[in-house]
């Protein structure tokens, strides 16, 4: 028999405690939000379809993508057992530096348009956390903007080499000038990958108004009163270079650049140069031939060629053959912490987020990005403690089986 009493007040009250509510709507919603995932959510929420679509989205069928997500998911862990695991480190150096976490900021393109702070917010909340902040060629905020938000921390360009070869040399340039260490030249997009979402919601850009879109707008007047009452959205670093946004963005993807471009841009760069888009094993060794200082593993987030390869999959081969020749890096399909120790373990000297940092920025603007980060830093270092593992050097291959569908890979 179980023995019964009244309740005693005062140890219930040892028990019980009562959260005090949250009066900060923004503090709240954000609080609320466990995983990227949930931060998805909250930015669809909060998102007309048509900005929403044009981040969450990829090519075609959009098979890159979810292929990219899905091998993360079918990877499995191998933990040590009764090693002290009271304190990690997760600093990492690459490309001449150091950054606090294995991960940094993937260049976006049109980042305002997602949210009003767009690449601001991004550049203080990587300055904030110690990690490196990439510009895109086609952001919407300036080169100099971008280094005014983060003076003291790393700054990334990412170059698409444009028809207009003299646009692009001046991009590089006023880079250098504004102290950013690190150029991302990328080499994936010789046309636009065909985005279905975009076109079905009728989206373009600079953004057309159609009724439609109003309508969609209407729930979200926060959304609405920053569009209107914000500058212009634009190519920031390109505003001085004549021609609408449209033909800028056209002139971005040239079909016609080769290595010598990469020859020319090497020789005016004083840093170091990342060349992103590689997607095989022999296109990795050609590179480490000519010296660069890393590659980024990426099939554009799924944006460009819809069945492309899976940059975690090629990871393990491609470290194999030029790991010790350059630093190499992945992205694509990283929604958590976890991911990226996957990656570190399989032999990555660094890990980029794209959506998901968009996905914080829609959710709450700068405290959104600040979230995501947070998110994913407390992902990097459970799953280190669950390894049982110190530093980010002990992670290991053995650490790691990728699974292709649950079934181990070669």
């Amino acid at each position: 028999m179980v023995k019964r009493q009244f309740p005693n007040p005062v140890e219930l009250a040892k028990l019980m405690k009562f959260k005090a509510p949250e009066l900060n709507g923004k503090k709240r919603r954000l609080d609320s939000a466990l995983t990227i995932y949930d931060l998805k959510a909250i930015a669809k929420r909060r998102t007309p379809k048509a900005a929403f679509d044009y981040t969450d989205g990829s090519a075609e069928g959009e098979l890159s993508l979810s292929r990219a997500r899905q091998a993360f998911e079918d990877i499995e862990f191998h933990p040590s057992i009764l090693r002290d695991a009271s304190n990690v480190d997760t600093t990492t150096q690459i490309l001449g530096g150091t950054s606090a976490m294995p991960f940094g900021i993937a260049p976006t393109g049109f980042t305002r348009l997602m949210q009003t702070e767009g690449e601001i917010a991004g550049a203080g909340a990587a300055a904030a956390a110690g990690i490196p902040f990439t510009l895109s060629t086609l952001g919407t905020s300036s080169i100099e903007d971008v280094k005014a938000a983060n003076p003291e921390g790393r700054n990334w360009f990412q170059l698409y080499v444009m028809r207009d070869r003299d646009i692009s040399y001046g991009l590089v340039e006023r880079a250098a000038a504004a102290g950013f260490d690190t150029l991302m030249f990328t080499v994936d997009t010789p046309v636009a990958g065909a985005r279905l979402r975009d076109k079905r919601n009728g989206f373009s850009i600079p953004p057309q108004l159609t009724v439609g879109t109003i309508m969609n707008a209407i729930p979200r007047p926060w959304w609405w009163f920053d569009f209107l009452t914000t500058p212009p959205l634009e190519f920031a670093s390109l505003a001085s270079t004549g021609g609408t946004v449209g033909e800028l963005l056209d002139s971005a993807m040239d079909p016609s650049i080769d290595y010598h471009d990469l020859t020319i841009i090497r020789d005016m760069w004083p840093g170091k140069i990342v060349i992103k888009g590689v997607q095989n094993l022999e296109d990795s060794k050609r590179l480490a031939d000519l010296g660069v200082d890393s590659i980024l593993l990426s099939n554009h987030g799924g944006r460009q060629l819809d069945r492309a390869p899976i940059p975690f999959h090629l990871l393990p081969n491609v470290v194999r053959e030029v790991g010790n020749d350059v630093e190499v890096m992945v992205d694509t399909g990283i929604m958590n912490g976890a991911d990226i120790v996957a990656s570190m373990a399989l032999g990555a000297k660094f890990t980029l987020i794209g959506r998901a940092y968009l996905y914080g920025l829609m959710a709450g603007g700068r405290e959104g990005v600040d979230r995501t980060i947070e998110i994913l830093s407390e992902q990097v270092i459970r799953t280190m403690k669950l390894l049982e593992v110190t530093s980010i050097e002990e992670l290991e291959p053995k650490h790691v089986t990728q699974l292709q569908r649950l079934v181990p890979r070669g």
